[in-house]
């Protein structure tokens, strides 16, 4: 069983910043693309950052440079360093991985969540 542990939300005034975790846990072979994934009150869900295994990277307009996502293979986290907060930035951040489990197959996994609230 695979397993995604978001860590890191909390309150911040705007034009502040937050760093968010998500460590991968469990019988996992190997992990391919991870992404950050946010949604609003009302709002569909919508991609933030992603990137491959590789290490290639790609952003949503909204975020582009304020935001940064990074990865260690080593100990299967990946990272959103978030600066100069926006309101418009609240939401609940979700931690998404391509994760193999065994040679040939791989499953889609999300974490549970964690809050980001940007307010004065």
């Amino acid at each position: 069983q695979v397993q995604l542990v978001e860590s890191g939300g909390g309150l911040v005034q705007p034009g502040g910043s937050l760093r968010l975790s998500c460590a991968a846990s469990g019988s996992i072979f190997s992990i391919y693309d991870m992404g950050w994934y946010r949604q609003a009150p009302g709002k569909q869900r919508e991609l933030v950052a992603g990137i491959t295994g590789g290490g290639s990277t790609n952003y949503a307009d909204s975020v582009k440079g304020r935001f940064t996502i990074s990865r260690d293979n080593a100990k299967n986290m990946v990272y959103l360093q978030m600066n100069s907060l926006k309101p418009e930035d609240t939401a609940v951040y979700y931690c998404n991985a391509l994760i193999g489990v065994i040679a040939g197959l791989k499953n889609n996994y999300w974490g549970q969540g964690t809050q980001v609230t940007v307010s004065s």
